[in-house]
């Protein structure tokens, strides 16, 4: 019981420094909802996709605001290095991991949120789901599996870097991923050498999933490559940050 209390105080500490920090609420909140805007009523006219665009869009402006949110994790970790915070609660009588934790959990906090805020725009800008409790609830899941592995990362990143500077670079790499697949526009209109790597990049079966589970296209095998890709990617970028911790923690 103890061990909860103190992870959730770690929690209520990293969604408190999110809330004092104007560039993070920007980041996770602001820019996915002008992304959404920019691409339905500027990009949207121009581009065809069989539907409506709006449709199309929101699942990998949903992914893009996750990755923006769990990026912003790097540059927290990485402060709390830097700074020498990590240490001094390393000689508390707490879990050691426990700030790791506070973070990734407030991260995902902070996601869902944002997430909401998107789906609720979006809805109120003419998006039109036809999932059922069942397919919100997969959707959902999706969206957590993607958050944690991104968030985890993001950890990883932060513990690997020698500056913020550094940790807020390689936490925003990942954000490019996006750009790069069927999220805004559709695979076949991409230049041929282009398109191989938009299918086969972990980012694709993700919007694909949820695009089928909020508005009934196919997804085939693409919700087993969603679980391949990102599930492997959480257990690794856990295991990676167990490892990071514990050896500076041995230094």
């Amino acid at each position: 019981m103890m061990s909860v209390a103190v992870e959730a105080e770690f929690v209520r500490r990293g969604m408190r420094h999110t809330l004092r920090n104007p560039d993070a609420l920007v980041t996770s909140l602001a820019l996915p909802v002008i992304l959404l805007l920019l691409f339905v009523y500027v990009f949207g006219g121009a581009i065809d996709t069989g539907g409506d665009y709006v449709d199309y869009v929101v699942p990998g402006i949903i992914v893009l605001c996750a990755m923006f949110g769990s990026a912003g994790t790097a540059v927290g970790v990485c402060t709390d290095k830097v700074t020498g915070v990590m240490d001094r609660f390393r000689t508390m009588p707490i879990r050691g991991a426990a700030v790791l934790v506070g973070h990734v959990v407030a991260s995902l906090l902070r996601n869902l949120v944002a997430t909401a805020l998107v789906i609720g725009l979006a809805i109120a800008i003419g998006f039109r789901p036809d999932a059922g409790p069942v397919e919100w609830l997969a959707a959902i899941a999706v969206i957590v599996l993607v958050v944690l592995a991104v968030t985890w990362m993001a950890t990883v990143a932060g513990l690997l870097a020698g500056s913020v500077e550094t940790a807020n670079a390689l936490g925003f790499v990942v954000m490019f991923l996006p750009y790069l697949s069927s999220a805004f526009v559709p695979v076949a209109t991409l230049p041929s050498w282009l398109q191989g790597v938009a299918r086969h990049q972990p980012v694709t079966p993700v919007i694909e999933t949820l695009r089928g589970l909020l508005v009934g296209t196919p997804i085939g095998h693409q919700g087993w490559w969603v679980v391949a890709w990102w599930g492997g990617l959480l257990v690794v970028s856990m295991v990676a940050a167990s490892a990071l911790f514990r050896r500076r923690a041995g230094q």
